[in-house]
């Protein structure tokens, strides 16, 4: 049972009355009236505990995008339904709006929209659908609690999808399938053509040749069908904030550019995200669903407060792939983790696999550098040059290891990244 403010009114006016009177009779008779309409309005309200309520709309949302999911309640019952619906989410789904009237007819239906603008990634479920079904006179209500189960999966936003018409026509300028054909290097033998002047004389082939009255050479195409594993570190460097977001999701905006170049081109893309345990791992996807299933996966991953294992790291990697492949590790330039985690055990990957390591530069750093203003500007200035110190020397560390280190901030790392793919594939080199 539930009062409403029409009661507390009534009860108000009543209150009135009794001063005005001063008797006991007007006393009884004044809550009597209250007492006797807050009974009838229990007695004629809608059973709470009948309606049938299902639900219906979006169960995936891309972050910064609005979706909407759909309460109908059914009323069996022989009354008319007027209440007031609360269909609760948690705070960061960003359910609008919050309370809803309705009013169903005796065996009828309604429906209740609830838009969504959810503001983090991950599974969102509702807490429960709380119904107050009104009297006639709306001083009482009947009131319910049901929970209506549906989950809304919230996933990373792609922004760096406008870099991807670009970096496709650089592809297919590069496959050799653009009207402004380019001789690009590769390994794939594509066909056989008239020698012209400037043409590498080592492509002539001899054979061909002395079967035509022409110098033929041997055309090459980039490599396809390789291998390419993106690994997430999901560690505690991945919580920090650049730019506003977690590293984390800037990492993950470049691996979905990257994904998508990459199954275009005809590699197969894998993902694996780890800290001390491995939190997701997406294998085997065919090129069409790689798309849909990295988004799906990335969607789950969190940055956890841990220091992550890179002995963890590399054995999840040379697990996953016995042949050589393209492996793009995701995770900060720090010193002492690069020095004290990665280091020692990045000559047995670098052996197998040809290495780029992707990280997430703050564009603040610059700023503070510049500064002069104050003392306090000028000791962030010295804070911030070292931090650039310590970011350029392990950059150059990992590159005397044959590492290639694609280090930007975050608008610009998965346009980067993508240009270091292509040249890989340019350069025929996965």
């Amino acid at each position: 049972m539930a009062l409403t403010g029409r009661a507390a009114v009534a009860a108000v006016a009543g209150a009135l009355v009794i001063l005005a009177f001063r008797t006991l009779p007007a006393l009884i008779v004044v809550n009597g009236l209250i007492a006797a309409g807050i009974v009838a309005d229990l007695a004629l309200a809608a059973s709470v505990s009948q309606l049938r309520l299902t639900r219906d709309g979006d169960t995936r949302i891309t972050l910064g995008d609005t979706g909407a999911v759909v309460l109908t309640i059914d009323n069996p019952s022989g009354r008319a339904l007027r209440a007031t619906v609360r269909d609760a989410w948690r705070p960061s789904a960003g359910a609008l709006p919050s309370r809803a009237h309705v009013t169903v007819r005796p065996g009828g239906s309604a429906r209740v929209v609830t838009t969504l603008e959810p503001q983090r990634r991950g599974d969102t479920v509702p807490a429960g659908v709380t119904i107050r079904s009104l009297g006639p006179l709306g001083l009482a209500a009947r009131q319910g609690r049901q929970r209506v189960p549906w989950s809304v999966r919230v996933l990373p936003p792609f922004l760096s999808r406008r870099h991807l018409p670009e970096k496709l026509g650089l592809l297919r300028q590069l496959d050799g399938q653009h009207r402004a054909l380019i001789r690009g290097a590769g390994s794939e033998f594509d066909s056989l053509r008239e020698y012209v002047l400037g043409d590498d004389v080592r492509s002539i082939d001899w054979r061909s040749s002395a079967r035509q009255s022409d110098v033929m050479v041997r055309t090459w195409r980039p490599e396809r069908d390789r291998r390419i594993i993106l690994v997430l570190d999901t560690g505690r460097t991945a919580a920090g904030r650049v730019g506003g977001l977690p590293r984390l999701d800037a990492s993950m905006d470049a691996a979905l550019l990257l994904a998508a170049l990459a199954a275009k081109a005809g590699d197969r893309v894998d993902l694996l995200a780890v800290d001390r345990l491995v939190r997701a791992r997406v294998v085997g996807r065919g090129r069409e669903g790689v798309l849909a299933g990295l988004p799906d996966a990335m969607a789950q991953i969190q940055a956890q407060l841990v220091e992550s294992d890179a002995g963890q790291m590399v054995s999840a990697v040379l697990g996953m792939a016995r042949q050589r492949c393209l492996v793009v590790l995701f995770t900060d330039l720090n010193k002492a983790a690069i020095e004290e985690g990665l280091m020692p055990r990045l000559p047995v990957l670098a052996s197998r696999h040809r290495l780029i390591v992707a990280a997430v530069a703050d564009p603040r750093l610059a700023e503070m550098a510049a500064a002069r203003g104050s003392t306090t500007a000028v000791y962030d200035a010295a804070a911030a040059e070292r931090a650039r110190s310590d970011r350029a020397w392990v950059s150059g560390l990992l590159r005397r290891h044959g590492v290639q280190v694609v280090d930007a901030v975050p608008d610009a790392l998965p346009s980067a990244l993508a240009d270091a793919y292509l040249a890989l594939k340019t350069a025929g080199k996965l």
